[in-house]
């Protein structure tokens, strides 16, 4: 691709939050919570009285002047029906009462493509990053309404006001006149932008994490009497777990409990009853009494709030109605929660040690975090990590997500120094987008496993009534998780037997992996699973097997696997591990044994032990070993190792999965960073524009011949040509102008599929084959009484050589543009060779595309036909990328089919379709939007 004609750009998401940038949630830097909205004329009061409270310095430096603004500019300000001249966003928090506005942004448009920004922060809120926040979603909208640049004036003396602008990131010039500064900020992203507003996200995100994971006390809200009460069960777990801070117990109705192995506790009628403030307060009433409970905890200065009880979104609109108004509520005190209809939360930091669940299992403390959205099945992983010995750092069950959602606990975990390893077990993604931002850049730290449930249409109607969030189609789940380096996983069996080896073994660095066995059949599995996880079993070297035969039977055999035979000796054990280990043949070992011989268990495997720990002590620590203890019905424990945990499994097929994970999530580690491009031939504004066009003239629906030839245009394209004809004699005149052979096809913005109407002939020789096959299309549509869906026809030369393939677009309502790159023709459908990946694709990921369809070969060249032009492919890609990101009308799109050339003489598009559909009151990402993470 020719460097040329390309841009490096950051990767963006439109926003680093939960919902739209004019609505739902905002942090503060002290990690509490607001609402956002958009300003309505329904708020015009609330935002009076904001700049009533105003102190005459705040005045001062909003509006030049000590007095407030006049009714007609607060109408102004209240007035956001055209994002094209004028936006204003309101940043609500309420503490008593009706919520107050604190803070308030706007810009209005002065010029082409510029608008002037103002930003109003409540005194007692401000140096909380409220400013930042507003400044970075208001360029976000303007972005996408085509405004490219903020100006703002401001006074010299208003250093914060300054420094909100120099510290944005975006590119900024100052003028300095008469004690004023005039700022002018271009709202294109640059790299500092992207990673300030990433850095501002993770920072502000972990602030608000902390009051969960570190509380220095906990009030449970509900408790009772009866042992089974969910209440009471999370008192005795908090108290169980050994919790170092202190512990309240809230029920109005009895003044003690007695809890099992712990005494009988004093409770309180009310959380307000308690002398000292509450970082985390634990809701188990019915949902009625959440709302009222959740008032009171805002009087004791709540932080954080696990709500267990049930009752709310998973029940249907009533329940989501109740939902909704917990979370206004909760925002409006500055409150984050977990749940509703969770398990609950577990931190088993020694220095903390916090079971604020109703789960009975407190696992050991480790180096594993997980997320789940399921309750239930949180509890059957609490119990398959205790049976497999594994230690987990922390565990939470975010039930419906209301506001807490895995994105959060990524950011929190990220820099978590008591995590290594992150697992997921989600049923749907409300924000992939983010996910995908955090995702990137948190994989290559730390590896993430993700189980997906709903991924059958049973599955799908599971999740959407158990979590009430309907889950989405797998392939785009599946493409984001190659995009983001995810390790996807199965089952939580599969789950947790990587996750056993990834929190204590380094990862492979190559593929090659030797396997040593007492017995032949558990060494060919292994081997066999080996191959199917991608990775070699290569034969040793002579040197290496001369040392293994010194130590072993003559009959043994060394080529890989070793088999030392079934009576070998823990201390052939030990010689030939500690060989395998050092040679430098094999980048990751496999151990079997199987009790088939005359030596002692618990001594074969001090031999393996000894083996490694030889290795060890001579400097071959980036090797992973993994057992395999075939001891029939009795699990083996992980083997410790002095200060290394060997980890076992009870297949040599499960050793060689695990394996193949480990290898691939080191692949991707290395990777080098890929670039994100921008076109600079490409003139998106000009294809957004016939877009809108069409779409205000016609509403939703294909485009014409005509809108394609100009889109195609106005991207640099690489379309084939090609003349619409209205006539027979238009499609003549058309034919002769190229000359024969030509192809005539069916143009109509109402038809998909030409070819199931005879909408395509092909190979037309001479004028009169052309006449023939226009009168014939038209003939067919008059027998459907379809006449009316012909535009004309399309008439192109014959494009003869090189490989078909396929580029599709389709918008998922969830995960946004998706796009999907195969073998092409009429066939596709059938064969369904085709990749996919989610906007915005990088140079990597238009590359990994090509190299992932089984029909690969063919690109390669196959039988003597030349190969393809793949440099020509990417950049197609790419730049269809760009266009769907920057189009948000478009919903649709195919190009089929798209002839692959020789190398060096690019390809054509010889059909193309597309479909447009207005682009509604959310807009689609925007590459003009701030926050993100640049790769």
């Amino acid at each position: 691709m020719d460097s040329a004609k390309t841009v490096t750009r950051p990767l963006f998401v439109p926003y680093p939050y939960q919902d739209s940038p004019m609505r739902g949630r905002v942090l503060l830097r002290d990690g509490s919570s607001a609402t956002i909205k958009l300003a309505k004329s329904a708020d015009q009061t609330a935002l009076t009285a904001f700049f009533d409270r105003l102190s005459q310095e705040t005045l001062r430096q909003r509006f030049f002047t000590v007095s407030a603004p006049s009714e007609t500019q607060i109408e102004e300000f209240c007035d956001s029906e055209n994002p094209e001249q004028r936006f204003t966003l309101l940043v609500y928090r309420g503490m008593e009462g009706e919520p107050e506005v604190i803070a308030a942004a706007t810009y209005a448009v002065e010029k082409e493509n510029s608008a002037e920004f103002a930003v109003a922060v409540a005194d007692e809120y401000q140096g909380e990053g409220l400013g930042s926040v507003l400044l970075e979603r208001l360029a976000t909208v303007a972005a996408q309404h085509g405004i490219t640049h903020f100006s703002a004036l401001t006074q010299d003396q208003n250093r914060a006001m300054l420094e909100v602008f120099r510290r944005s990131g975006f590119k900024i010039r100052e003028d300095h006149s008469a004690g004023y500064a005039t700022v002018d900020l271009s709202l294109i992203p640059s790299r500092d932008s992207v990673q300030i507003s990433a850095m501002r996200d993770r920072v502000f995100t972990v602030a608000s994490m902390r009051p969960f994971f570190k509380p220095k006390s906990v009030a449970v809200i509900g408790t009772s009497r009866r042992p089974s009460n969910v209440g009471h069960r999370i008192l005795k777990e908090l108290y169980s777990s050994g919790f170092l801070s202190s512990i309240y117990a809230v029920n109005p109705s009895t003044p003690q409990v007695f809890v099992k192995d712990v005494g009988v506790l004093n409770c309180l009628p009310s959380i307000t009853a308690i002398p000292t403030n509450i970082d985390l307060a634990v809701i188990c009433v019915p949902p009625r009494l959440a709302l009222p409970a959740i008032d009171e905890c805002a009087t004791k200065g709540v932080r954080a709030l696990v709500v267990i009880s049930a009752g709310f979104a998973e029940t249907g609109d009533a329940g989501q109605s109740l939902q909704q108004e917990m979370l206004e509520k909760a925002r409006g005190y500055g409150m984050r929660i977990v749940g509703p209809n969770c398990l609950g939360i577990l931190n088993t930091d020694p220095e903390v040690r916090l079971n604020a669940s109703f789960s009975p299992i407190y696992p050991e403390h480790g180096n594993i975090a997980m997320f789940s959205q399921s309750g239930a099945l949180g509890l059957a992983v609490l119990g398959l990590a205790r049976r497999m010995k594994l230690g987990l750092s922390s565990f939470v069950s975010i039930g419906n997500k209301v506001d807490v959602s895995g994105n959060d606990l990524l950011l929190y975990w990220e820099d978590d120094p008591q995590t290594a390893v992150i697992l997921m077990y989600i049923e749907a993604l409300k924000n992939p987008l983010r996910f995908a931002r955090i995702a990137r850049r948190v994989s290559r730290r730390k590896p993430l496993l993700c189980v997906k449930g709903g991924i059958s249409s049973a599955g799908q109607r599971a999740a959407g009534s158990h979590t009430a969030a309907l889950a989405g189609s797998d392939v785009p789940v599946d493409a984001l998780f190659r995009q983001s380096g995810v390790i996807r996983c199965e089952n939580l069996d599969e789950m947790f037997h990587i996750a056993a080896a990834l929190s204590c073994q380094p990862l492979p660095e190559g593929p090659r992996v030797g396997v040593v066995t007492n017995a032949g059949g558990p060494g060919i599995l292994c081997a066999d699973g080996c191959e199917a996880a991608e990775l070699s079993v290569p034969e040793l070297s002579e040197e290496t097997q001369r040392t293994l035969r010194a130590n072993l039977p003559a009959a043994a055999s060394t080529l890989n696997p070793v088999d030392t035979l079934a009576a070998a000796t823990p201390d052939q054990f030990r010689r030939t591990v500690a060989t395998m280990l050092l040679t430098e043949e094999v980048d990751a070992l496999a151990v079997i044994y199987i009790p088939v011989g005359v030596a002692d268990d618990t001594e074969v495997l001090d031999g393996i032990r000894r083996g490694v720990t030889d290795a060890r002590s001579q400097g071959i620590t980036n090797k992973p070993v993994l057992l395999c203890p075939m001891f029939g019905e009795s699990d083996c424990p992980p083997l410790q190792c002095g200060d290394e945990t060997l980890p076992t499994y009870a297949f040599p097929e499960t050793v060689a999965l695990v394996l193949g994970q480990m290898h691939r999530y080191h692949a991707w580690t290395q990777r080098p960073l890929s670039r994100f491009v921008d076109f600079i031939d490409a003139n998106t504004r000009k294809v957004r524009a016939i877009c809108r066009k069409a779409v205000m003239e016609r509403g939703a629906g294909w485009m014409t011949a005509e809108e394609i030839e100009a889109l195609m245009g106005h991207m640099n394209l690489p379309y084939a040509a090609a003349k619409l004809a209205r006539t027979a004699d238009e499609a003549v005149a058309a034919a002769d102008g190229f000359g024969y052979p030509v192809a005539v096809k069916l143009s109509s913005h109402t038809l998909v599929h030409k070819t199931e109407v005879g909408g395509v002939v092909l190979g037309l020789e001479s004028a009169d084959a052309v006449r023939q096959a226009f009168n014939d299309i038209r003939g067919r549509l008059e027998e459907r009484q379809q006449a009316d869906a012909m535009d004309g026809v399309l008439v192109q030369p014959m494009l003869e050589q090189g490989v078909e393939i396929m580029i599709g677009v389709s918008e998922d309502p969830t995960f946004g543009p998706l796009i999907a790159f195969g073998l092409g023709g009429i066939y596709v459908e059938i064969l369904r060779d085709v990749t996919f990946r989610i906007t915005p694709l990088s140079e990597r990921d238009a590359d990994l595309m090509l190299h992932e369809i089984r029909g690969r070969r063919l690109l390669e060249g196959y039988r003597g036909h030349p190969a393809a032009d793949e440099e020509a492919l990417k950049e197609l890609l790419l730049r269809i990328s760009l266009l769907v990101e920057e189009v948000p009308e478009i919903v649709e799109l195919d190009l089929n089919p798209v002839f692959a050339l020789p190398p060096g003489q690019g390809c054509r598009i010889a059909d193309a379709r597309i479909r447009l559909e207005p682009m509604g009151k959310r807009p689609k990402p925007s590459r003009y939007s701030v926050a993100g993470h640049a790769e």
